[in-house]
């Protein structure tokens, strides 16, 4: 019987593919094991460099420089609520206008034309003939080479 002396061999062949496999698992498992290191440690540097920014953009220290607000008064609203009635008003006004409904770019113009200070404008700069450009004399040239021919 030549087959039951084949049994030993079979036996250390799944031993040894049993070994393998094990071999392989532990590969995985410190492959895994490092690549979740690597990614706790780059989630650290994240963490970190977003610290970093936020301490740069803390204003907090400006705040003792800004003056105080001060709540705002019953007094106020009341004043914004008219100043509002009054706009609205104002502007029906304006929309019903027959200048502006005929051409409104034409009434606003001629409005801010009524109401806007006249500025003065600036004389403009005279320029050259030449573009801009100076022109430097026979004279100045031949005094500056006197002048390093002294020195």
């Amino acid at each position: 019987m030549g087959k039951p002396s084949s049994r030993p061999d079979s036996s250390s062949k799944a031993d040894k593919k049993f070994d393998k496999k094990v071999q392989f698992y532990a590969k995985v498992r410190d492959t895994v094991a490092s690549l979740t290191a690597k990614k706790d440690i780059t989630k650290k540097k994240k963490l970190r460099s977003r610290q970093k920014k936020l301490k740069a953009y803390d204003l907090s220290a400006l705040s003792e420089f800004l003056p105080e607000l001060k709540a705002p008064r019953a007094n106020d609203f009341k004043l914004n609520c008219k100043s509002r009635l009054k706009e609205g008003k104002q502007l029906s006004a304006v929309l019903e206008h027959p200048a502006f409904q005929a051409d409104p770019l034409a009434a606003i113009h001629q409005h801010l034309q009524n109401t806007q200070p006249v500025l003065d404008e600036k004389p403009k700069k005279k320029k050259n003939q030449n573009g801009g450009r100076k022109k430097k004399s026979k004279k100045s040239k031949a005094l500056s080479r006197q002048q390093s021919m002294d020195i």
